[in-house]
């Protein structure tokens, strides 16, 4: 796959012609978009790889801005990538070295809103650059056009990956003050396609319900339990977010360690699984600390 890649792009680089060059760099980007997809088993193999696919995956979505599978797959890998191996990290240095953490957290920032760019960049192209301006303006959701079930992927990562960076700039008021158009995104997303993702999408919508200022807890819970509902035991972030974004912050350590082991107990080696029970199993082993 990767040398097929590579003779592409050297067949690209040799092209001058304006239109079949392009026609060939949406070739590669199907191509990297639909690798992008691919699930990789290999936590250490993923890390290793994982700075050479996105900046070849980015190189060619500046080329071809509005390919909506190869924005999707960027903006996840970035968001990805900085979670599992950056962000993780950081957390995991904190009680150790405070200065590195936080110099792991201005860069995983900085990953995100690299994804938030990207995934935004291609929703305004097929939305004529309104999308954004519609969500800030606070009009009621229904009164914006529905969200194409093919855009509902990108909306997500462009969702989570905006939450993210927030969540990593808690001291810049300017920051925080998009929470709401975040999760105006999301809802968004979630009346085209509320299953999406094994419930990824309603476990992000329950997240960011919990976190906002006023935020219902009672909704919260629904969105939660959707969530694993559609994700019928198959996804650990579910389970994961729920422990964090409600049994933690209630103080329900019987909750929370509950909730932990279900998310350990998941079978499947996705690479997203396996990053979650990491996870998992260092708050187990941090709840001392946490309560």
């Amino acid at each position: 796959m990767m040398a097929r890649l590579l003779g592409l792009l050297l067949l690209a680089s040799l092209l001058s012609a304006c239109s079949p060059r392009l026609l060939l760099v949406r070739g590669v980007a199907d191509e990297l978009a639909a690798q992008g997809q691919a699930e990789e088993e290999d936590l250490g193999l993923a890390r290793e790889a994982g700075a050479f696919y996105l900046k070849l995956s980015e190189s060619l979505l500046r080329q071809t801005p509005g390919h909506l599978a190869l924005a999707e797959s960027v903006a996840g890998g970035f968001t990805q990538y900085s979670y599992a191996f950056v962000a993780f990290e950081a957390e995991r240095l904190d009680g150790r070295d405070a200065r590195a953490a936080q110099l792991l957290r201005q860069r995983a920032a900085r990953l995100y809103q690299r994804a938030q760019r990207h995934a935004m960049t291609a929703l305004e192209l097929h939305h004529g650059g309104t999308l954004l301006k519609a969500l800030q303006a606070g009009q009621p959701l229904s009164a914006l056009p529905a969200l194409p079930p093919e855009q509902v992927g990108l909306a997500y990562w462009a969702a989570a990956s905006w939450g993210a960076a927030i969540s990593l700039s808690k001291d810049r008021p300017e920051a925080v003050a998009d929470l709401p158009t975040v999760q105006r995104l999301a809802e968004l997303a979630w009346m085209t396609r509320p299953e999406h993702g094994d419930g990824a999408l309603a476990g992000l919508l329950g997240t960011l319900e919990a976190a906002r200022p006023g935020g219902s807890s009672a909704r919260a819970e629904a969105l939660f339990a959707q969530a694993i509902a559609a994700g019928g035991g198959r996804n650990a972030g579910v389970y994961v977010g729920k422990a964090e974004s409600l049994a933690q912050p209630a103080g329900d350590r019987a909750a929370f360690e509950a909730l932990l082991r279900q998310a350990l107990a998941v079978p499947g080696n996705s690479l997203g699984n396996q990053v979650m029970r990491v996870r998992a199993q260092w708050l187990l082993d941090s709840a001392d600390d946490l309560f």
